[in-house]
């Protein structure tokens, strides 16, 4: 399920409806978009909003970049949008327009193990980056402008194949791909998006034995 998570902005909560139920949100000028900011948007393998609600709950989702999923949220699908009460979900009117996001957020394709990729956005910094992954970031240049990033210790972890590059390397546990800008990354370009959305969309079969055949070290030395 392709979802989006809004939370309140403390900053921005003069009624102070944070964490509150709909009742009393309603009896406090109602939901209003423009308190609330954008804190995810990915692709769960949830079939309702009470799977979404326990995967946000239980483990902390990788591109999440606010709390774990609490009263007074809203989660958009493609059914439209529902505030998290007290007690399940109502569906309420919601304009996403009004809501806020951080300005240093880059535009990237994530890449899970068993799924299809999906167009979204990390925060452009080194703690969201690494987040995004699980652990240290290691970057992978395609050819082109474009990098994969993903976790330097993927396969010492034991994190499922993802997929395949064209020189035989597995990435293993999930990756982003993003722009390479010469010192830093950036945001992918809409060609780009498009065209690593190819390389890269079906899943693959990557047994575990072939994960750990790939984690072989090379010791490079001089002839005398």
């Amino acid at each position: 399920m392709r979802i989006k998570v809004y939370q309140i902005d403390h900053d921005r909560d003069a009624s102070h409806v944070k964490f509150m139920p709909l009742d009393y949100t309603g009896e406090h000028g109602g939901v209003d978009p423009g308190i609330y900011n954008e804190v995810l948007n990915a692709d769960l393998d949830a079939s309702n909003l009470e799977d979404v609600f326990a995967q946000l709950n239980t483990d902390r989702h990788p591109l999440l970049r606010g709390h774990s999923l609490s009263v007074s949220d809203v989660v958009v699908n493609e059914n439209g949008a529902f505030f998290c009460d007290s007690f399940g979900f109502q569906k309420i009117d919601f304009d996403e327009a009004q809501t806020h996001k951080p300005d240093n957020l880059m535009r990237v394709l994530y890449v899970e193990p068993h799924r299809f990729p999906y167009e979204t956005e990390i925060s452009h910094t080194l703690k969201g980056m690494q987040q995004a992954v699980g652990g240290l970031i290691e970057p992978v240049y395609l050819d082109g402008d474009g990098v994969i990033v993903g976790n330097e210790e993927a396969k010492l972890e034991g994190l499922d194949g993802n997929r395949r590059l064209e020189n035989g390397t597995i990435m293993a546990g999930p990756f982003f791909i993003c722009g390479d800008a010469g010192e830093e990354f950036r945001s992918l370009t809409d060609e780009e998006v498009v065209k690593y959305m190819d390389q890269f969309r079906e899943p693959e079969d990557i047994s575990p034995e072939e994960v750990e055949a790939d984690m072989g070290f090379s010791i490079y030395g001089f002839m005398m």
